[in-house]
């Protein structure tokens, strides 16, 4: 059975504990990072009981179950339904793109999220996030059934973008890695083996004012997470506790302009004059995020098996 697990404040100091209900079993050890839980806290997590649930959940802050000093890493464009809603062919994406965030990004499930003075496209992007167990410092190759040797479990990822500065700049790292940027919770969901295969099952639904905006399962993912962790193992070396952030589905606020307007875009304007436009009409779509929106934002297997949570954060001016 899943473990819910959270990293929380509790009378001014950071803990790891195990949800049972509507209550917490605090962990005993004292793990300053999301490496020294995975390392010392995650076999004692496994066997909290319901009888150790001593703190009332509403009586805590939740944090990041994600530490900042750990990795950031990012999938783009890969779900189906976010593909053809950005105007291209899913059949024809022939390799997984892959991007880093600033881990400085990350804060919780209930935080704030601020949009600099600058930054008038804010974006959301509901993903399902993959959690290190092991280190993954050499080529593997890992397959459907070997993800519970390699991953602890899953948490949310909100991939909060501003996309006026990450379309016209080209700039992924930049538009996405502002300071709370990345909410992230509110739990870390430890899986078994057993349940490591109904990773697809996972339904995430995004809502803006009670408005849905996104409402997909991960099965429609074009790179599974298998066939991401052996990419990445050939090139970049992993951690306990790093994140992997796996694309977002169709409802995002940005859309991709008409075929006529992409050849114009392409053919006729200056790059200049394109992303101005671009800008321009942004700012007439009431999709993008504004000072005062809530966001909330869960994923849940349809029978309830398999639980994240739900996040609930508030768009705030710097």
């Amino acid at each position: 059975m899943a473990v819910q697990v959270v990293h929380y404040t509790h009378d001014g100091n950071a803990a790891w504990g195990v949800v049972h209900g509507i209550r917490i079993a605090p962990l005993s050890g004292h793990y300053p990072s999301t490496a020294d839980f995975m390392l010392n806290g995650y076999d004692e997590a496994w066997s909290s009981k319901p009888a150790q649930a001593n703190l009332a959940l509403d009586a805590v802050t939740l944090l990041s179950p994600i530490t900042s000093d750990r990795q950031f890493i990012c999938q783009g464009i890969n779900y189906a339904s976010h593909v053809r809603e950005s105007g291209m062919d899913p059949s024809k994406i022939g390799f997984n793109t892959i991007f880093t965030k600033a881990p400085s990004s990350l804060t919780s499930a209930h935080a704030d999220i601020v949009r600099p003075n600058h930054v008038r496209l804010l974006d959301y992007e509901v993903e399902l996030g993959l959690v290190m167990r092991r280190p993954l410092t050499g080529p593997v190759t890992v397959t459907p059934d070997s993800l519970h040797e390699w991953l602890a479990g899953v948490t949310i990822v909100n991939d909060i973008t501003a996309r006026d500065v990450q379309l016209p700049q080209t700039q992924f790292y930049k538009g996405k890695s502002y300071r709370t940027f990345g909410p992230t919770g509110p739990f870390l969901l430890l899986l078994s083996p057993a349940e490591w295969p109904r990773w697809s099952e996972l339904r995430m639904r995004l809502e803006v004012n009670r408005q849905q905006r996104q409402d997909s399962y991960c099965g429609d993912m074009l790179f599974h997470p298998h066939q991401t962790l052996t990419e990445l193992s050939a090139m970049h070396d992993l951690h306990p506790g790093d994140l992997i952030a796996t694309g977002t589905p169709a409802g995002c606020a940005a859309k991709a302009p008409g075929k006529f307007a992409m050849w114009m875009m392409r053919h006729l304007l200056s790059d200049a004059t394109k992303w101005r436009l671009f800008i321009q009409k942004g700012l007439d779509n009431p999709a993008y995020l504004q000072p005062g929106d809530i966001i909330t934002a869960s994923i849940c297997t349809d029978d309830g098996e398999l639980n994240l949570g739900e996040q609930r954060n508030q768009v705030i001016s710097a």
